[in-house]
């Protein structure tokens, strides 16, 4: 089969055997929103030469401005349950192939719905892995998750602008006029002090102007985006820790190395453990929904379903 993980900026295609294994991948700018209009001749492009007939798409791509809107499930949701709700997908120049799109959550349980679209897909591959009980897993990005796992459901979700607020600062933003063009340096105690800036009781609107305060005083020079980057997390952290109360175990963290560096960082100084998982669980989690698509058994391929 073929694993697609379609979000806003990123695509990312990876091509399995039987047994859910990574065969080969490929990747491209070319995300859901860059490719508006066109995903049916940005996908088949990215197709040439993998002539397997099963494709399960997740992410931005079955969203509203996707290509195709799938409606949301309602957490909390285990594998069955998400395989349950794929829906088949026939698009025009895809004959031959069958397509399924991955519904996103939805979280109700607050005054205000929590939603993810695409990390579902990524944690469906850990719910099989993990102990009955709960656990906690982070998924950094644009907008990161923070997930409650209990008994192999996904129950809770917390989300966190914290990518795209940073983001719109550095690029939009007096704070970021003071900060150099680019993101390639990493400043560990710039960070750091960030990070325990979070802590004090003034408050993250207060913090953001000290950022620009601590430019125009000449302070951490060209590490002024890694002091910003520590204190957007530490903020995120402590909300994402507080959020559905103490869970046991360490905190799951998904995503790129980058990323996963930086949070694993933030929490050990926050004295909480860790387990890192690489982004490509998704191809994983989508192989354990497709094959749970006609069998919540496991036991058939969904092959010739629908």
């Amino acid at each position: 089969m073929i694993a697609v993980d379609w979000g806003g900026t990123h695509l990312r295609l990876y091509r399995l055997d039987a047994a859910g294994a990574i065969v080969e991948r490929r990747r491209s700018d070319q995300g859901a929103h860059a490719s508006h209009g066109r995903h049916a001749e940005v996908l088949s492009a990215l197709l040439a030469g993998w002539d397997d007939p099963d494709l399960v798409l997740c992410g931005m791509i079955g969203g509203r401005g996707g290509w195709q809107e799938v409606p949301y499930l309602d957490c909390p949701a285990g594998l069955d349950a998400i395989a349950a709700h794929l829906q088949r997908f026939a698009p025009p120049g895809f004959e031959g192939r069958r397509l399924w799109l991955v519904p996103g959550l939805r979280d109700g349980s607050g005054a205000v719905p929590d939603l993810m679209r695409g990390e579902e897909s990524q944690l469906a591959a850990l719910l099989e892995r993990l102990p009955p009980g709960r656990h906690r897993a982070c998924l950094p990005g644009t907008h990161s998750k923070w997930v409650t796992i209990r008994d192999g459901r996904i129950d809770r979700i917390h989300t966190a602008m914290t990518g795209e607020l940073y983001g719109l600062l550095r690029r939009h933003s007096l704070v970021g006029a003071l900060m150099p063009g680019d993101d390639e340096g990493f400043d560990g105690a710039a960070f750091d002090a960030g990070l325990a800036r979070s802590a004090e009781a003034s408050g993250l609107l207060h913090h953001l102007f000290g950022v620009r305060a601590a430019g125009l005083a000449g302070r951490y020079g060209d590490g002024l985006p890694s002091y910003l980057s520590g204190l957007l997390l530490g903020h995120e952290l402590r909300g994402g820790l507080a959020f559905d109360g103490a869970c046991p175990g360490p905190v799951h963290l998904v995503g790129s190395e980058r990323l996963l560096a930086a949070y694993a960082r933030a929490l050990a100084a926050l004295g909480v453990q860790v387990q890192r998982h690489p982004e490509d669980l998704a191809a994983h989690g989508l192989h354990a929904l497709w094959t749970r698509r006609a069998n919540p058994a496991r036991g058939a391929s969904p092959a010739a379903a629908g």
